[in-house]
């Protein structure tokens, strides 16, 4: 049986998580490992990130890769186009939000969840890349109600669990919700809200969060 490992504080072990809710199948999890450079997790994730994937033929890393995976060994309930182009799009709006928005929007999460206040010329260098990130992926999202038109896909499941925590990791740095140049995510996230599967990942997201602050220490 796959096993996914990481911890449910990742946005991207909850993508993968999601997409094995959403298909139905069958699995384990180990929610108790942390990212380290420790031997014993090199030897199980090469670059020591989270999650990865214990399968029947060995492990698997990077979280778009296992996602494809899934798809490809179950293919119910399918979360990507059978039509190649189709299903290049969908890999499309994942790559831009996650190299061009994500990844470049967590430069700032630290001031969100520390309260540790980002230097200017970093805030200004983000807010820059932050744009012309954002900028792409309205050009490619259709909102037709999903991100690749009128099929919920892999797309949709990174979004699910990218979009909050960009929003919230990122507004307190740059003085505002750099989101809000979308008009169609409001709805679109509401949308997504109805799904029972992003609900409950949603809802064990939160609960991870308020027990792994309810451990720090009190600001003296």
């Amino acid at each position: 049986m796959i096993k996914l490992c990481g911890f449910r504080l990742s946005n991207y072990y909850n993508k993968v998580r999601l997409v094995l809710l959403e298909k139905g199948v069958p699995h384990e999890e180990d929610a108790t490992i942390f990212p380290s450079q420790e031997p014993a997790l090199l030897a199980r994730s090469p670059m020591g990130k989270l999650p990865f994937l214990e399968t029947e033929h060995g492990l698997l890393c990077e979280s778009e890769v296992m996602c494809e995976y899934i798809e490809d060994l179950h293919p119910a309930q399918p979360l990507l186009p059978t039509d190649p182009f189709a299903r290049a799009k969908v890999r499309e709006i994942v790559q831009v939000l996650e190299l061009h928005v994500e990844l470049v929007a967590r430069r700032l999460y630290g001031q969100a969840l520390y309260g540790t206040k980002i230097p200017e010329a970093i805030v200004a260098e983000t807010q820059k890349a932050l744009d012309k990130g954002i900028r792409a992926f309205r050009h490619l999202a259709k909102f037709g109600p999903y991100l690749a038109g009128a099929e919920y896909t892999i797309a949709d499941c990174a979004a699910a669990m990218h979009l909050p925590l960009i929003k919230m990791g990122a507004s307190p740095a740059l003085g505002g919700d750099c989101l809000a140049v979308i008009p169609e995510l409001p709805a679109y996230l509401a949308l997504l809200g109805e799904r029972p599967m992003v609900q409950q990942v949603w809802n064990d997201r939160d609960e991870a969060f308020r027990a792994a602050f309810s451990k720090r220490p009190a600001a003296s």
